[in-house]
């Protein structure tokens, strides 16, 4: 098929399966065809082009069962944008079943986000999100098999950012890390981008190679350098099988690089040990090497020159300085950790390292439960969504089990918590809700709610900023049209559960005062509150994120006027938790009700409250 053409490998005859016969018949033994994959590098957006070919391959040597795409998948530029979305939307049919990873370029948030929405790609969910018809993102890092293969992935490029789409977390690592621990071989690794050491190119990322060596898989499969190159296959480190790397070109490209390739190996877990630990004769050592060592060198030398010894290469090595990924957030756990029970990175890791919530994993509790207090999957879950119980042989109780004290079961803020009490629920977004107080201060008394597990909402990205000033400006004309102002207020506690801005509508007679109010209470506590005054509400935000310290409690109040004040909690320091609403208990002469026990309403009189909010906010919802 000439230069660009597949190359197909079969390495076991098949036959068609047949069933119904009699007992006493001799019935041939049948064996399953091994799944035929395309792989294809990136795709910069020209689906006509790939798909031309796809069909001609399929026709001359198909049929293939799946494609494989790596690189980037979306468009390089708005020019190829419209023939794109001429398939996302179903205008052009996808005529193979397709698998992606990388999940950036022009028009990737848009149809990303969208799908991300969808009801059946919600949760955690490993085995491809449905973009349309025969399209599957794979998202982040998983595992999952794929026509009896196993596939171990990772989506997206390193980047500090962020981003939402496009770039890999140091969770979706960690959770590759902890799949290298499972027992069986991956058969297939596709990865964005190309590992420095695995070829002469010019390689940008070398967590891929940290991986790689730790996964061990049978294929590496990897985009982004606009060539094709297939190395010839490595021994692996405390593996018995090789590894076969491939880098593909890109569609179209004017080199003619192949950028089309068919593989069909027979998936590792039907394999024997004999086949499975096969060298071709032109297996080389790993090329993931650091310096060589002179007592394994001079040990490899007395060996036989036709082995593949353990002491020729060197493992790479895995414990060398990692690049971080944005800032600490130990508020999140580590996934390394939670499922494994150890991390590489220690105490230098961004994420919490939490026993009880790795005895809440060992007991079968879902990750993402225990991580954001919810789990979008619901029922469709195979794992438990409450903490489970354990039993102490020394006290001979039964003690609850707890995932560490920013994960409490007791939440009332997890939409997925059985303490939730949903009918308080007045608006929902994408990444926050509103809901009424429990035991309002005054009437119209709102809660600004993360919808996933955070523990406060300044240290969260930009879009999450740009979403809670949208919120809060409609909650400001709000009150605004009723004859009132509305102060927020937020306290962070390194030991809170849950993240919950609140909203106190106030008189705008009264709103003069409010900072002075503020002020003589932190004096009586022997504090003076940080104030900053800017044009815009968002833009005091931006400044008490700049104050604000993770390692330290932090509270802060958004005032009438584009007044903040804020004031960093020292280790030692007694602040009451309700100091927000005693001030303004006292602002309003409310002094009884400064605590919210006192304001009991039955569940009757709060979803009339309710409802009644919603109909007077209607208007001035952003989320309607």
């Amino acid at each position: 098929m000439g230069r660009s053409g597949p190359v197909i490998h079969f390495y076991r005859s098949s036959f068609a399966l047949s069933s119904v016969f009699s007992a006493t018949v001799p019935v041939p033994v049948f064996i399953m065809s091994p799944p035929r994959i395309l792989l294809c590098g990136d795709v910069f957006g020209r689906l006509n082009q790939l798909y031309k070919r796809v069909v001609s391959v399929n026709k001359s040597a198909g049929p293939f069962d799946v494609l494989l795409c790596v690189g980037q998948f979306f468009p390089d530029s708005t020019d190829q944008l419209d023939e794109f979305m001429d398939y996302v939307e179903g205008r052009s049919v996808i005529p193979l079943s397709t698998y992606f990873i990388g999940d950036y370029g022009v028009g990737a948030a848009k149809v990303l986000l969208a799908s991300s929405k969808d009801s059946a790609n919600q949760g955690f969910k490993m085995d491809g999100l449905k973009i349309c018809a025969n399209l599957h993102w794979l998202k982040g890092s998983g595992k999952f098999t794929l026509h009896g293969l196993s596939v171990a992935y990772l989506s997206g490029r390193c980047s500090s950012d962020g981003l939402p789409f496009g770039t890999y977390t140091q969770d979706d690592v960690d959770a590759l890390r902890a799949i290298a621990e499972e027992p069986g071989v991956v058969d297939l690794v596709p990865t964005s981008d190309i590992p420095p050491g695995v070829s002469d190119l010019s390689g940008s990322d070398a967590t891929i190679s940290e991986l790689v060596v730790e996964i061990k898989p049978r294929y590496h499969i990897a985009g982004t350098k606009g060539v094709f190159f297939a190395r010839e296959p490595y021994s692996n480190v405390d593996a018995v099988h090789v590894t076969r790397f491939l880098g593909l070109a890109s569609v179209g490209n004017k080199e003619k690089q192949k950028f089309i390739h068919a593989i069909s190996p027979i998936p590792s877990s039907t394999m024997s040990a004999v086949e499975i630990s096969m060298k071709p004769p032109n297996t080389t050592l790993s090329p993931y090497t650091l310096t060589e060592r002179k007592s394994e060198a001079s040990d490899s030398a007395k060996r036989s020159s036709n082995s593949v010894s353990e002491s020729q290469y060197w493992r790479y090595e895995v414990s060398q300085k990692r690049q971080k990924y944005g800032t600490s957030d130990t508020n999140k756990l580590c996934f390394k950790f939670t499922s494994s029970g150890s991390c590489p990175r220690g105490e230098k890791c961004n994420f919490h390292h939490d026993m009880d919530a790795r005895e809440q994993s060992q007991r079968g509790v879902c990750f993402d439960f225990l991580n954001k207090g919810k789990c979008e999957r619901g029922p469709d879950c195979n794992f438990k969504h409450s903490f489970q119980n354990e039993f102490d042989s020394h006290s001979g109780k039964r003690r609850s089990g707890n995932a560490g004290t920013n994960r409490s079961k007791e939440c009332w803020f997890c939409l997925s918590s059985p303490n939730i009490e949903s009918h308080l629920i007045v608006s929902v977004g994408e990444s926050f809700y509103c809901a009424l107080a429990k035991g309002p201060l005054v009437p119209d008394h709102i809660l600004v709610i993360p919808v996933e597990h955070f523990p406060n909402t300044l240290s969260l990205g930009p879009d999450y900023e740009t979403e809670i000033n949208r919120l809060q400006n409609c909650l400001r004309k709000y009150f605004k049209s009723q004859g009132k102002e509305v102060v927020f207020f937020e306290w962070v506690s390194k030991r809170s559960t849950h993240a919950n801005l609140q909203a106190v509508p106030i008189p705008s007679s009264r709103a003069h005062v409010v900072q002075n109010i503020f002020d003589m209470a932190a004096e009586k506590l022997g504090f003076k509150f940080v104030i900053s005054k800017s044009d815009a509400p968002s833009e005091g935000r931006k400044s008490l994120r700049t104050q604000f310290d993770s390692d330290h409690s932090f509270f802060y109040a958004e005032l009438p006027e584009c007044v903040t004040l804020s004031h960093v909690i020292e280790e030692n320091e007694i602040f009451p938790a309700q100091f927000g609403r005693e001030v303004l208990a006292g602002l309003l002469n409310m002094a009884d009700k400064a605590d919210w026990r006192n304001c009991a309403h039955s569940k009757e009189e709060e979803t009339k409250m309710a409802e009644d909010f919603k109909i007077r906010f209607e208007n001035f919802d952003p989320n309607k």
